[in-house]
């Protein structure tokens, strides 16, 4: 196994190029001492319910994964919050605003983008919208669409985290 800063081979504090693994998750600089740790990224997922029961579900629009079904969110920003983080995630790519939310689990992920592995610790939110009638495909989402939970097939979901997290409400007898 790849260690998870492979592809990190100068210090980001002092531009050293004697940066080398430390231990399975960081990598120190033999010249400055710095110590990085390779930590899971935030990143949020917004299972939205409509009043008939149903999930809205996305189409990815980009890679990873693009075309396949993924569940609305993405990564936190900076400063922020995973409520504030999901709820501008919903807005961004449904159009939706998010009037409550609920904490249900965390999943570990690694998303795959720009040729990099990124470590993600997926954040699952259980959201209800202020109006479910007004969506709009947008960002990172090529299409927007209502399905009961026990429609929903894991296989048709792009990325691993969200698989387990569809089989894992699916367990749950379908209440949220």
């Amino acid at each position: 196994m790849r260690h998870p800063l492979h592809l990190f081979n100068y210090c980001p504090k002092c531009g050293s190029d004697k940066f080398t693994e430390n231990d399975f998750k960081s990598k120190r600089c033999g010249d400055c001492g710095f110590v990085y740790y390779f930590n899971p990224l935030a990143a949020t997922v917004g299972i939205v319910t409509n009043d008939k029961g149903e999930i809205l579900v996305a189409r990815r629009a980009k890679e990873p994964a693009k075309g396949t079904l993924d569940l609305p969110g993405g990564f936190c920003d900076s400063y922020e919050t995973a409520e504030e983080g999901v709820r501008r995630e919903l807005e961004e790519e449904t159009g939706l605003k998010i009037k409550e939310i609920r904490y249900m689990f965390s999943i570990p992920n690694i998303y795959c983008y720009s040729g990099m592995e990124l470590h993600t610790m997926d954040l699952f939110f259980h959201c209800i919208a202020d109006d479910t009638g007004t969506l709009v495909a947008d960002d990172d989402v090529a299409e927007l669409q209502w399905i009961a939970i026990d429609k929903l097939q894991s296989k048709d979901f792009g990325l691993a985290s969200i698989r387990k997290g569809i089989e894992m409400l699916k367990e749950k007898n379908n209440t949220l």
